[in-house]
């Protein structure tokens, strides 16, 4: 694996992350993981209509993932839920395809580029977006 994964920005994103809680009493919650590598992550959005307040985690995962994951609760807050969950189908898609340039997909995403040339460290990146994806899509069910 190649140095460029563990760049100081990266690694900084990732403490970030670490310090974040899971909301006391989100609206919408999504849990993912992927079996492979383990990474696990449960995902808490707080709304006020259709607009997200707040974003929590718990994020069991390399550095790829809780890079991620900060980058979510750093600027989801203030977004639509319809907003957000355009951006993150084609975030997902394009980080997988390398076909968009990733500042203009979610500010700060580009950090994580250098994960796009291994294969393997993709759902990394993305799993945090899943979640997200799958929190906008629960309605009002919850899960625990």
């Amino acid at each position: 694996m190649s140095d460029d994964l563990y760049q100081q920005v990266i690694i900084d994103l990732a403490k970030r992350s670490r310090g974040q809680p899971r909301l006391d009493d989100p609206d919408r919650t999504a849990t993912v993981d992927n079996p492979l590598c383990g990474d696990r992550i449960t995902l808490d959005l707080a709304l006020d209509g259709e607009t997200v307040t707040g974003v929590g985690h718990k994020t069991r995962g390399c550095l790829l993932c809780e890079a991620s994951a900060c980058l979510i609760v750093e600027h989801a807050p203030g977004e639509t839920i319809d907003t957000l969950a355009a951006q993150g189908t084609l975030l997902i898609q394009s980080f997988v395809d390398q076909e968009q340039d990733l500042a203009t997909l979610w500010p700060g995403l580009d950090t994580l580029a250098p994960a796009r040339r291994y294969r393997s460290r993709l759902d990394c990146v993305t799993l945090p977006f899943q979640a997200l994806k799958k929190a906008l899509e629960a309605k009002e069910d919850r899960e625990d």
